[in-house]
């Protein structure tokens, strides 16, 4: 086949590059420059798509002797990723740019771009597992699973890419048990980014400092902090940089009555107001999500009424919890899911944060949050 290997600079995407070489495929190597800042430099292991990370992904395609090009998107980068993570938390939701990045970037622009120039497939340096089914009637299906390293699996960020999207995408480190065992190969082959360090946080936002990023692009807008019986408790410089259950950087004048933390538990945009209480109001046991993707229909397992024996996860790296689901349509007809936890509840989940479903290691769907509530 062949291939396009999406080259970050990094150690997994070369590894990935490397192993679709070696399985034969005819690969070239492609480095997405996301930032309109040319003279962008990664600051230690935060931030990627720096100008060091195109030459270290360039060095690695040479050693692999395959051809290479960087290709600008940085203005598509910013037109949907970053407006959108500008709009969700001017809107007083949490989004995910991972989500987004892999949403419209490397599974839609990279991958649309690449299939018109006649590539079979996309590769990167995800961890996630692809597994391939065979029905009775001899058709197959591809089936998007977690990574056995679980520490680096990436299934939840990957979720939204829908069946269409995942039958054109390669995951060749969905076998690798840990990110040790990808470093040694790298290492083996030569590849200079063996020891890189990780990139980490979000990479358009390279020091980390998310709320200054916000204030910087959104301005301040002074408003009040108050408790759940309206009390002014504090004061914030924009309602748009808090996040419903963050404890920290609150600016509460004074302490609660009864001595307890106190957490964001909503954020009202209308009024520029951050509502702040005590942790058991952040707890929730029903979810609703829109913009639903399905990777599989889920009438196949449970017909049309609710589909049990599931879990969800609404955090990259949170724990999954018992739920069951239903596949709806909101008010404007487009698909949802309707989740009622099983087990434990959730604590903290925000609007605009990414919901997917899973059945053992298997993802059968994903949508966005748009509410959350205690039943």
């Amino acid at each position: 086949m062949r291939v396009l290997a999406a080259m970050s600079g990094g150690v997994d995407s070369a590894v990935a590059a490397a192993l679709a070489v070696e399985a034969g495929h005819d690969v070239v190597g492609v480095h997405m420059a996301l930032s309109r800042n040319r003279d962008q430099f990664r600051t230690g292991s935060r931030g990627c798509c720096s100008i060091e990370d195109a030459g270290d992904a360039r060095r690695a395609a040479d050693v692999l002797g395959i051809p290479y090009y960087v290709w600008d998107l940085s203005e598509r980068f910013e037109e949907t990723v970053v407006a959108d993570f500008l709009a969700e938390y001017e809107a007083g939701r949490t989004p995910n740019p991972c989500v987004r990045c892999n949403e419209h970037i490397k599974f839609e622009a990279l991958l649309d771009k690449a299939t018109a120039l006649g590539f079979d497939a996309v590769a990167t340096g995800h961890y996630a597992l692809v597994v391939t089914r065979e029905g009775a009637d001899g058709s197959a299906t591809r089936e998007l699973h977690r990574s056995p390293n679980d520490e680096k699996d990436q299934s939840y960020v990957l979720a939204v890419m829908g069946p269409d999207r995942l039958a054109r995408a390669m995951f060749p480190l969905g076998g690798f048990a840990s990110k040790a065992e990808v470093r040694a190969e790298a290492e083996r082959r030569g590849l200079s980014v063996s020891a890189k360090p990780d990139s980490y946080d979000i990479c358009f936002v390279a020091d980390g400092d998310t709320p200054g990023f916000l204030r910087d692009r959104l301005g301040s807008r002074p408003g009040e902090v108050v408790d759940t019986a309206g009390n002014v408790v504090g004061e914030h410089d924009g309602a748009y940089a808090f996040t419903v259950g963050q404890r920290r950087g609150l600016g509460l004048g004074r302490p609660a009555a009864d001595g307890r933390a106190r957490y964001v538990v909503d954020v009202q945009t209308s009024s520029n107001t951050v509502v702040v209480g005590p942790a058991e109001l952040l707890s929730v046991d029903r979810v609703s999500a829109g913009k639903a993707v399905w990777f599989t229909t889920p009438v196949e397992h449970a017909g049309p009424g609710w589909l049990d024996d599931v879990e969800v996860q609404v955090r990259a790296h949170g724990a999954p919890v018992p739920a069951r689901v239903r596949a709806t349509t909101d008010a404007d007809g487009a698909a949802s899911i309707d989740v009622e936890l099983t087990g434990r509840p959730l604590r903290g989940v925000a609007a605009g944060q990414s919901l997917v479903v899973y059945r053992g290691t298997r993802v059968l769907g994903q949508g966005t949050v748009a509410r959350a509530w205690r039943g």
